[in-house]
């Protein structure tokens, strides 16, 4: 069975300037390994609407699945959901769902809050798109076509991908085995490292450098479908190092 295939737009001028440290790609990279869906490419894209729905486009042709995350707030430079429905050639209208979830959750306020013109925006969604939910904040992302929308915050954003995840054909799991060059490195370990990856073609083997007060050294990892595979891999990383070798996950 072939693993579908995933791609992650992080849309925001917040995170070009580092004004924002993203901390989505690791959890969406974790969530979607655990469903066998592999996430094959990450772009960081400002919120310029040419670039978004370009951006779109060319990666919702490429790959299974695209994830964005950013741009469905109520701000004027939140344009995710209006780009998308440009990008899909739909018109951008109030989403019949949500607009009431919205405007029932702002009447029961205390006092009541405005449903106003900036609020509306995220009850506003291409159309044709079924929403994504979240346990934190009323306001969905949604989805479209392979196109799966969800908010920047990452509290908010993990809630939706709770809610997501159980809808998507993902393949087999995405499985690793990590051992550890105790003090290597790299450059001296590369051969036995590439006599790995020969052996082994359909797994991805990768080195890591850290570097620790108490000592540094290389994580090597090799991940793939097949247990048996990944664990004879692992065996024979184990056995290239001999003694510098060790097996685990880095803290």
């Amino acid at each position: 069975m072939t693993n579908p295939t995933a791609c992650l737009l992080i849309i925001g001028n917040e995170v070009l300037s580092g004004r924002t440290r993203d901390a989505n790609l690791q959890f969406i990279a974790q969530g979607l390994g655990e469903i066998g869906i592999p996430l094959r490419e990450v772009r960081v894209i400002p919120d310029v609407p040419e670039t978004i729905i370009a951006t779109v486009n060319e990666v919702r042709a490429k790959y299974d699945h695209v994830f964005t995350t950013g741009g469905i707030g109520p701000t004027h430079d939140d344009i995710t959901s209006e780009c998308v429905a440009k990008a899909f050639g739909v018109p951008w209208e109030p989403h019949p769902e949500a607009w009431e979830r919205l405007a029932a959750h702002y009447r029961k306020l205390d006092p009541p809050g405005d449903y106003n013109a900036a609020r509306q925006r995220m009850g506003t969604m291409p159309r044709g798109a079924t929403l994504i939910d979240n346990a934190i904040s009323i306001a969905p992302g949604f989805t479209i076509g392979n196109v799966h929308v969800m908010a920047g915050v990452p509290r908010i954003m993990q809630a939706m991908f709770a809610t997501l995840a159980p809808r998507l054909a993902g393949g087999p799991k995405i499985l690793s085995h990590t051992v550890h060059a105790r003090g290597a490195q790299e450059g001296a370990i590369a051969a036995e490292l590439a006599a790995v990856q020969a052996h082994y073609p359909a797994l991805d083997i990768g080195s890591y450098p850290y570097y620790r007060p108490e000592g540094g050294g290389v994580a090597l990892v090799a991940k793939g479908t097949d247990a048996a595979e990944v664990a004879s891999a692992g065996a024979m990383m184990l056995a290239l190092l001999g003694t510098a070798g060790r097996e685990g996950e880095p803290e």
